[in-house]
């Protein structure tokens, strides 16, 4: 075990600890469920790199983290989007530690961020293309392919809420059937599950009682990586000609589809639970409907004047 993952653990930290492993402690403690694992994965590249290049995270000056992000984008090529990301967890991890008086300002204040696009990069399933993956999902013979689908693109879940969804969170309230459904940060919201979405869920289930939802073949839970190869298959028996399907493309779908059927941003909003409404009016710039573009009301508005 390398010394970062070691000071990645979270244990109830002696009053004597290691200050770099109080300082990662305490940043990572702001974060739960799913965005303390991905904050603290991106945290961990930051400081296992620091021990390659052999400096002390916590003597770190604005030229290291400048470097830093140099080595990102030149030497391992990742996306704006990707840096951009990871900076931001250096930054508040560096935050923190000012504000608990470990360092006297922070060495990544002033770095620059490579500039991302607001719009969202994910690719969307054109109608006929999510027909067509429902439809394969509902004739496959692994009877989680059409669960699979349908809570993605139907309910608009998040891959790791899918996955994480068990039997025990299926139940009724005020006379529709929901699903429990543990978001990001912990949150917990109950999604109505319309008549498709439940049958396919039936389907699933069968006669189990109790764990998980979606299973893999071989009966334990399905994961991300499991998803995303059923994806591939089901878009393949659909004919689905698309590059890199990944699961998150079901969701995008599902918003966007809300948006063309005309429902207001804000009932978008709370359906796919975005914290802020910026979120959501990036799907909306992105699908370029030109059905409603306010070009054609200024026309018709002054040919009728």
């Amino acid at each position: 075990m390398t010394t970062s993952e070691q000071v990645l653990i979270p244990v109830l930290l002696p009053a004597k600890a290691d200050p770099l492993r109080l300082a990662v402690a305490a940043y990572l403690a702001g974060f739960k469920g799913q965005s303390r694992t991905h904050t603290e994965s991106d945290l961990r590249a930051f400081l296992t790199l620091c021990q390659e290049r052999g400096l002390e995270p916590l003597s770190a000056q604005r030229p290291h983290i400048e470097l830093y992000v140099r080595w990102m984008q030149e030497v391992r090529r990742f996306k704006p989007s990707t840096v951009s990301r990871r900076m931001a967890v250096v930054a508040g991890f560096y935050r923190t530690c000012v504000i608990d008086d470990l360092l006297a300002h922070s060495p990544a204040e002033h770095v620059r961020r490579p500039n991302v696009p607001p719009e969202s990069p994910t690719l969307v399933l054109t109608h006929l293309q999510f027909e067509a993956m429902l439809t394969a999902a509902r004739l496959s013979t692994n009877e989680h392919d059409f669960a699979l689908v349908a809570m993605l693109g139907l309910l608009g879940l998040r891959i790791f809420e899918a996955c994480g969804a068990d039997i025990e969170d299926l139940s009724e309230e005020h006379g529709h059937r929901v699903l429990k459904v543990r978001g990001k940060g912990g949150k917990v919201v109950l999604a109505p599950l319309p008549p498709a979405v439940g049958r396919a869920i039936d389907r699933a289930v069968n006669d189990r009682r109790s764990g998980p939802i979606l299973r893999t073949r071989r009966g334990t839970r399905m994961d991300r990586h499991c998803a995303t190869r059923r994806l591939h298959h089901l878009a393949d028996q659909g004919g689905v000609h698309i590059a890199r399907m990944h699961p998150h493309m079901l969701r995008h779908t599902f918003v966007t589809t809300m948006l063309d059927a005309g429902v207001d941003l804000r009932d978008v909003q709370i359906a796919a639970r975005h914290a802020d409404p910026r979120t959501t009016t990036i799907y909306d710039c992105r699908r370029e409907n030109f059905d409603r573009h306010a070009a054609y009301v200024v026309v018709a508005f002054v040919a009728g004047g």
